[in-house]
């Protein structure tokens, strides 16, 4: 008994991002050594976070405020509990209007809400965060959140694509049988909207042959409906944001999902995480720096001709 105990606890524990629990980081894209380290329950709330901004035409600040806001809430855990009534993310209270219980456990739905309620703020995008953020949320302690603007701020610029390869997590993959592509589908439609499969063309490969991969098992895109493929376009949400900006953030949701997912391997713009690493980081691909880190060319504000070749496809490799 005692022995299941502890097994259960340590399963838990792994699950939930506790201790053994596969890590997640966020690095500084410029080179400041700005480092921000989380689990992958954090991860995936996150990007959710993320997604449901920037699939609005909101800016990253939109974002950055979101992610702090959160931060303070919930610690990025979408929780059933909180003070009076309070629940989820943004620990918003059915009673106050926010919605029903069941959609404000939802992640998607409750971003939804905040960004709605921030939307109403007058030039919320000039104010100092912890003020736009406190007009949405009207909190007892309205300062706690400028607290947490630095590490928000790294989240956004990964998760928005701004900073290419800066998020990275170790992953755990044959964790268990993983249910496929169509969960990675279901998963970015859910937090992109369906447009994130549609205009883009994004497929799951069944009959292509397997792609060139530098990996020791060779399973870059097999036709086996373990691998979604999302041509990368600008984004037609937000003004001026470049190709390769969405294509890193697609990259960055991957990877932040990939616990959650099961998902094996990601590659985009001549750079490949795998699951697994001891190190998790970005390697080049038929190109890249020797340490791995984004080319010029290939940063989300790069334009080379390399650069445009290698950032027009996310691929993204589930676990058998």
């Amino acid at each position: 008994m005692v022995l299941l105990a502890v097994a259960g606890y340590l399963a838990v524990q792994y699950v939930t991002g506790g201790t053994g629990a596969p890590g997640c980081k966020v690095v500084s894209g410029k080179g400041d050594g700005a480092t921000y380290e989380f689990t992958p329950e954090q991860a995936v709330n996150a990007a959710t976070i993320t997604a449901v901004g920037t699939a609005r035409g909101l800016p990253e600040r939109a974002v950055t405020i979101a992610l702090a806001t959160a931060l303070q809430e919930s610690a990025l855990r979408n929780i059933s509990h909180g003070d009076r009534d309070s629940l989820g993310l943004f620990q918003q209270r059915p009673s106050q209007g926010w919605g029903t219980p069941k959609e404000i456990m939802d992640p998607a739905y409750a971003a939804g809400k905040f960004y709605d309620h921030l939307a109403e703020v007058p030039g919320y995008t000039r104010l100092p965060l912890t003020v736009a953020a406190q007009r949405v949320q009207r909190s007892g302690f309205p300062q706690a959140y400028a607290k947490h603007e630095p590490d928000a701020t790294l989240l956004a610029a990964a998760l928005t694509g701004r900073s290419a390869a800066t998020l990275t997590c170790e992953g755990r993959p044959d964790a268990t049988r993983a249910e496929g592509a169509d969960a990675v589908r279901a998963a970015l439609a859910r937090d992109f909207g369906r447009e994130v499969l549609q205009p883009a063309g994004a497929r799951v490969d069944a009959a292509a042959p397997p792609a060139p991969s530098p990996s020791p098992d060779g399973a870059g895109g097999s036709g086996d409906g373990r691998t979604v493929t999302l041509p990368v376009t600008a984004d037609p949400a937000v003004a001026g944001r470049t190709a390769a900006q969405r294509g890193w953030q697609l990259a960055h949701w991957a990877v932040a999902n990939a616990s959650t997912l099961h998902i094996k391997r990601v590659t985009y713009a001549g750079r490949e995480w795998t699951a697994g690493n001891t190190d998790s980081r970005w390697r080049p691909v038929g190109g890249g720096t020797e340490d791995g880190t984004a080319r010029p060319e290939d940063t989300a504000g790069g334009a080379g001709a390399a650069g445009a070749e290698s950032a027009g496809v996310v691929r993204i490799v589930t676990a058998p």
